[in-house]
């Protein structure tokens, strides 16, 4: 499981010209789902997610987590970030894990994040959609379950 995450000031996602999910601080994450995951890796990542040191602390030191601050997560599903990108001019979505798949461990990813995280704010998995986001820094890293 693939999880590109931006610190950012404000982000959301729009579906259909309506604003599906918004958040103001907190965390963008592009959550890719690949072939062999399942649950224990959705857990794995969620858990590195929250605790990740992106934030400043009082010495403007990366040194603060998403717990920590209480600042807003914002999920949404990117099957894109599974591709391979290694050969010729067009990608592979070979090791992308089936829609089905994909889906199921989306909504359990976001299932368990709004068990263990105040503020959880989501796209639409599948959905064609707008994402709009202010990074902060720019501050963005690529987590792996």
């Amino acid at each position: 499981m693939l999880a590109l995450i931006q610190r950012v000031s404000q982000a959301s996602v729009t579906i259909n010209n309506e604003v599906n999910g918004q958040i103001g601080p907190g965390i963008l994450l592009l959550l890719g789902v690949q072939k062999g995951d399942d649950q224990a890796s959705a857990d794995k990542l969620l858990k590195k997610v929250l605790a990740y040191r992106i934030f400043a602390d009082a010495d403007d030191k990366m040194n603060l987590s998403l717990s920590q601050t209480g600042g807003g997560l914002l999920v949404v599903s990117q099957f894109t970030l599974a591709a391979d990108t290694r050969k010729g001019l067009r990608p592979s979505f070979s090791s992308a894990a089936p829609p089905a798949l994909g889906e199921e461990l989306y909504d359990y990813f976001v299932e368990q994040a709004r068990r263990l995280h105040p503020t959880v704010e989501t796209g639409r998995f599948g959905a064609d959609m707008k994402v709009a986001l202010l990074n902060d820094g720019p501050v963005t890293f690529m987590l792996e379950s």
